[in-house]
């Protein structure tokens, strides 16, 4: 490796850890007071070191973090002056060296904003999920339907023979003869001559034997798309058989007519629908011959509706067996339950947290739990103490006392926390939650009393 090469790799290195450094020494000395991309409590950070610089008091901007009232004191830096009225609150001198305070300033200068989704808060991220068929299920379905076609094959095989014997026959030629226009049916003879069979060249692909993943997998790989090939497949069959059947009905009418039937009397059609039975003029031709006791029975015919019905029951129970036992496109009973259960679950988890993260101004309540009084002490200390200390008070006013500028109320209090004031105190609805601000609200609330700043405000009963 070139020497070149590595200096541009150590100073690499040496940016991305001055970088981390950076956020650290600025998530800990100054997060309180200054936001990293806005005006808050304190002023917007980014572009300060040159504007500094560009003044000619670069060295004084490290003399202000450390102590700001002394530099304002001095009255020399026309930057401190500029500046000395930005906030009601003043700055509140920083423990921290030269190279700390670019390391803040670097970070600052280079800080952009996460990507981040809607749901989760997390960086963008792409994972690639593969999705493995349900090959022993589809293999199942490919058997059935493999046996279909067969049967289907079959029944055209011999609907073709039996037409093709009976255009052989005598009688059939005496008749076409007879009839030159029945000529036109040889060309669809011509047609069946070969069998309806399929000549279809389609494959399907095995498991790897030498792949450990493919080895749990059934002798055969299946996928949907099979499936459905089988399905028009055996749809074209049907329709070959159905037009089959029709066409030897055809043939054989042709030689031996239709038996004349009687005209029936019109009746009614939603009769005719309903029930479909013969006028009682006429229920002699009906009479079944077995009688008893002098009791004799008519061979009506079943009522249509029943009969359709019969037949739609049929279609439901192919389509319900494919729905839910084969493709298993729709879940049975318990696994609809489950779901079911699971997705309630999940609205009643997001209703109560919801729930819990609906507090306000207007429904705050002081918290009394030592345990969630400790929670509101980690936020207190580190949010606050940078300008409470321990509560006593330094750049802002003493918490412990019985004096309050705005009131001691808990509603009062939460609301100073979460919306900030016009005198320097930042707001913090951007750094915590509404279950967060009621628990610093309250540990605030209980703090006991300790001596520091002088008090500020109105006296207030302590409550």
């Amino acid at each position: 490796m070139k020497i070149h090469q590595l200096l541009i790799i150590t100073a690499l290195l040496f940016q991305t850890t001055g970088y981390s450094q950076g956020e650290a020494l600025f998530k800990a000395k100054c997060n309180t007071c200054h936001a990293v991309d806005k005006n808050s409590t304190g002023p917007l950070l980014k572009g300060v070191k040159a504007k500094w610089t560009d003044a000619g008091e670069g060295e004084l901007l490290y003399d202000w973090v450390r102590n700001s009232k002394t530099l304002i004191a001095g009255g020399t830096s026309k930057m401190a002056l500029a500046i000395k009225d930005f906030s009601g609150s003043e700055m509140s001198p920083q423990q921290a060296s030269n190279e700390e305070i670019d390391q803040i300033l670097d970070y600052v200068d280079n800080y952009t904003p996460p990507v981040k989704t809607a749901e989760t808060g997390s960086p963008t991220a792409t994972d690639e999920v593969t999705l493995i068929p349900d090959y022993k299920g589809n293999l199942t379905v490919f058997y059935a339907l493999g046996t279909l076609m067969i049967v289907l094959l079959l029944a055209i095989i011999l609907m073709s023979s039996s037409i093709l014997s009976f255009v052989k026959s005598d009688v059939f030629k005496k008749k076409l003869r007879d009839q030159e226009n029945l000529t036109k049916i040889l060309i669809v003879l011509i047609t069946i001559g070969a069998t309806f069979v399929p000549g279809i060249s389609y494959g399907m692909s095995t498991p790897d034997s030498t792949n450990p993943e493919e080895a749990a997998y059934p002798w055969l790989l299946v996928e949907k798309v099979d499936i459905y090939i089988l399905i028009g497949i055996n749809i074209v069959l049907l329709l070959v058989v159905l037009y089959l059947r029709g066409l030897f009905n055809n043939f054989y009418y042709m030689v031996y007519k239709r038996k004349a039937k009687a005209p029936k009397p019109k009746r009614s059609k939603v009769v005719k629908v309903l029930v479909d039975a013969v006028p009682i003029e006429e229920e002699a031709s009906i009479l079944m011959d077995h009688e008893y006791d002098g009791i004799r029975e008519l061979d009506n015919n079943l009522p249509p509706w029943w009969v359709w019905g019969f037949y739609a029951s049929i279609v439901f129970a192919f389509i319900y067996i494919f729905n839910y036992h084969l493709f298993n496109t729709g879940d049975l009973q318990i696994e609809e339950y489950n779901k079911s259960m699971i997705q309630a679950q999940k609205e009643v988890n997001a209703y109560l947290k919801e729930a819990a993260m609906n507090v306000d101004e207007n429904n705050v309540t002081l918290l009394t739990d030592q345990s969630v009084l400790g929670l509101g002490k980690q936020q207190f200390e580190a949010n606050c103490a940078a300008c409470h200390k321990d509560g006593s008070g330094d750049i802002g006013p003493n918490l412990t006392d019985k004096f309050w500028i705005y009131g001691n109320d808990i509603k009062i209090v939460f609301g100073t926390i979460k919306n900030g004031t016009t005198n320097g105190m930042p707001e913090h609805a951007s750094k915590l939650n509404p279950v967060q601000l009621q628990q610093v609200a309250s540990y605030v609330l209980s703090m006991k009393y300790k001596p520091g700043k002088e008090p500020q405000g109105k006296e207030f009963p302590i409550k």
